[in-house]
């Protein structure tokens, strides 16, 4: 079991459920995200239920490229090694293409991909100084194809994130001590898509079973993960071979 797990994006969602997951195994826990009252709330919350553990908070916008490095170094020296890192932060509904919201669908990309790289190059940096680690991306499951309208920015992020968990996993074949997992979830019920209806959010989980699912799939430690695997792994399958009219149905 790894002992000393990074997350950014903590604050809330599904970073802030994977915390509670983490923590009820034993782990120790480095936790970001740009609000960093509501991480010391969880912080106070996670060590009083599990007072064996340790938990350290920092604030950051990991749209701050060089603060990414920083505050990765830092949580490393803090609680003394890291060994999972988990590149969760993100930002969701954008606008269609041409609608006048060009800064809206740039700040998705940059915040979910551009960002994402940059926490991966801080993470790989602890992982090939260590000898070991395992690196997991959130993607998505809207990563399978093209998305219209309000997804079609955010859906190219998440197929970058997963290009470029492919991309650094294969660079990792000859060192297997350093694992590199894509996780694509499903609909999973969040603040983020709280306020969506329901015919936009099919075979959509409650959020404490989305994050319960997630850790599962992560410490399995596999190259890809479906969350949950019924009905997201057919889909998956299906969203990559059917027409875009099928596909378009999804959202």
């Amino acid at each position: 079991m790894r002992k000393h797990i990074l997350i950014t994006g903590a604050s809330s969602g599904l970073g802030r459920g994977m915390a509670r997951e983490f923590a009820r195994a034993g782990s120790d826990l480095a936790l970001c995200a740009r609000r960093l009252d509501r991480l010391e709330a969880l912080k106070a919350e996670l060590e009083a239920a599990h007072p064996g553990i340790r938990v350290a908070v920092r604030s950051l916008d990991v749209t701050d490229h060089e603060q990414v490095f920083t505050v990765f170094r830092s949580l490393r020296a803090e609680l003394g090694a890291i060994d999972r890192i988990i590149v969760n932060a993100g930002i969701g509904q954008g606008a269609p293409v041409g609608k006048g919201q060009f800064a809206l669908n740039r700040s998705i990309v940059e915040t979910n991909f551009i960002a994402a790289l940059a926490q991966c190059e801080a993470a790989m940096e602890i992982f090939r100084e260590a000898g070991l680690g395992h690196l997991v991306l959130i993607s998505s499951m809207s990563a399978m194809r093209g998305m219209r309208g309000g997804l079609t920015a955010y859906a190219a992020s998440k197929a970058g994130v997963a290009s470029l968990a492919e991309g650094i996993r294969t660079d990792m074949l000859h060192k297997p001590s350093i694992k590199v997992s894509t996780i694509f979830p499903g609909y999973i019920r969040t603040e983020m898509n709280d306020q969506a209806p329901a015919r936009q959010t099919p075979y959509i989980i409650d959020e404490a079973t989305g994050c319960r699912l997630l850790v599962r799939a992560i410490d399995r430690e596999s190259a890809k993960a479906y969350v949950p695997w019924w009905p997201w792994a057919l889909l998956g399958w299906l969203m990559k071979r059917l027409p875009l009219s099928w596909v378009a149905k999804l959202n």
